[in-house]
C-alpha cells in the first residue's frame, strides 16, 4: 500500500444516509489521482454509521478507516482524525457534503504550485431544494454552510484573512503541529448552531503568519434542507454565532473602553442601531437590507447574552492536544 499524500478526515454524527453519499464522492476520485486515505470519526452516532463505513471498506480503492470519538463535539472528532492521519496534508470535509471527482488532485496541485502555503480551501456550493429566498444572497450563506468567493484564486493571509469552511479545507500537518488544531470551546456539538471553530482556526493560522490559497477548482457541494431557508433558522444561527464570538477577544467587537455587565458599550449600540434599521427596512419593504440588519441585531443579542452570563476572555484551548 502506498504512503498516502493526503489524509481526508470526515467527522460524522447520526447522518448515515448522507455519509454514504459523501464517502462515495471521496472514494470515486478520478483514476491517476494522488494516493490518499479516508478517516471517518464517529462522534457517538446511534444510527448505522459504523455499518455504512464497514460495508464500504471492502470495495474502497483507498484505505477507509473508522474511529470513534466519545467526547461530544465536531472539533474533538476532527482533532481525533488528525491524530490518526498518516499523510503530510490533511483535508477535511463534512458528512453532508460531496466533493468533485478531481478534488484531491486540485488540493495537491495547489500546494505544489504554492510551496509557502500552509493551507488551501475551495467553495462549498449549495444544492437548492427549490428556489432560495431573495434575501439569501451569496455573501450571507454562512448560516447554511456554503461559501463562494468566485472563480479567481487568491491568497489568504493576515492582510486578507477571509474564512474558509472546514467542509472544504486542507492544511499541512506540520502547520497544525505548530499552530494547533480546532478549538473545542468553539465547536458545534450534536445539532448545535452558529459555531465558528473553522473561522477561528483560519484567523489563528493567519495570526501566526501562515498563508493560504482559495482554490475555486476544488469544489465541494452541500444540499440545503428547507429548514435552513427559514428566517427562524437564520435568527437562531446568528444569535448562536454571537454567543460564540463572546468567548473571544476580537478587537472588532471590543472597541469600547466602557464595559457594562461584561459587555462593551459598542455592542449595545449595535443591537439598538441594527434594530432601528431593521424596522425601517421592514417598513420600506427592503427584504435584503432587512435581513442584514436583523442578522446584526441577533448577533449582538447573542453576544450580549453570553457575555453578561459568562464574562469575557479567550478560552485557552487551542486544539493543540490531539
Amino acid at each position: 500500500m502506498q504512503q498516502p499524500v493526503v489524509s481526508i478526515v470526515i467527522a460524522t454524527y447520526n447522518r448515515a444516509a448522507l455519509l454514504r453519499r459523501t464517502l462515495r464522492s471521496v472514494l470515486d476520485q478520478r483514476a491517476g489521482t494522488v494516493p490518499f486515505e479516508v478517516i471517518v470519526v464517529d462522534n457517538n452516532s446511534v444510527d448505522d454509521t459504523e455499518a455504512v463505513v464497514t460495508s464500504m471498506q471492502a470495495s474502497a480503492g483507498s484505505p477507509l478507516r473508522y474511529f470513534k470519538e466519545t467526547r461530544q463535539g465536531n472539533a474533538y472528532a476532527r482533532n481525533t482524525g488528525i491524530g490518526h492521519a498518516n499523510a503530510s496534508i490533511i483535508a477535511f470535509t463534512d458528512d453532508d457534503v460531496t466533493v468533485s471527482p478531481d478534488w484531491v488532485q486540485r488540493i495537491v496541485e495547489s500546494f505544489q504550485a504554492n510551496p509557502a502555503a500552509g493551507f488551501v480551501g475551495g467553495p462549498v456550493l449549495p444544492i437548492w431544494d427549490g428556489s432560495p429566498p431573495t434575501w439569501l444572497t451569496a455573501e450571507r450563506w454562512a448560516p447554511i454552510g456554503a461559501l463562494d468567493y468566485g472563480s479567481s484564486p487568491f491568497e489568504i493571509s493576515g492582510r486578507d484573512p477571509r474564512c474558509l469552511l472546514a467542509a472544504n479545507l486542507a492544511i499541512r500537518r506540520d502547520v497544525l503541529d505548530r499552530v494547533g488544531a480546532f478549538m473545542p470551546s468553539l465547536q458545534r456539538v450534536k445539532d448545535g448552531i452558529g459555531s465558528m471553530e473553522d473561522h477561528e482556526l483560519i484567523n489563528r493560522l493567519c495570526g501566526h503568519g501562515e498563508r493560504g490559497n482559495y482554490v475555486p477548482a476544488a469544489v465541494a457541494s452541500t444540499a440545503i434542507s428547507p429548514e435552513r431557508l427559514s428566517r427562524r433558522y437564520h435568527r437562531r444561527w446568528h444569535r448562536g454565532h454571537g454567543r460564540f464570538y463572546a468567548r473571544l477577544s476580537d478587537p472588532h467587537y471590543e472597541r469600547s473602553k466602557v464595559i457594562v455587565f461584561g459587555v462593551p458599550l459598542n455592542m449595545y449600540r449595535q443591537a439598538v442601531g441594527s434594530a432601528l434599521r431593521w424596522i425601517q427596512a421592514v417598513i420600506g419593504r427592503d427584504t435584503q437590507a432587512g435581513y442584514g440588519y436583523e442578522s446584526q441585531f441577533w448577533f449582538a443579542v447573542g453576544f450580549i447574552d453570553a457575555r453578561a452570563r459568562h464574562g469575557a476572555g479567550r478560552h485557552p484551548d487551542n486544539g493543540s492536544h490531539l
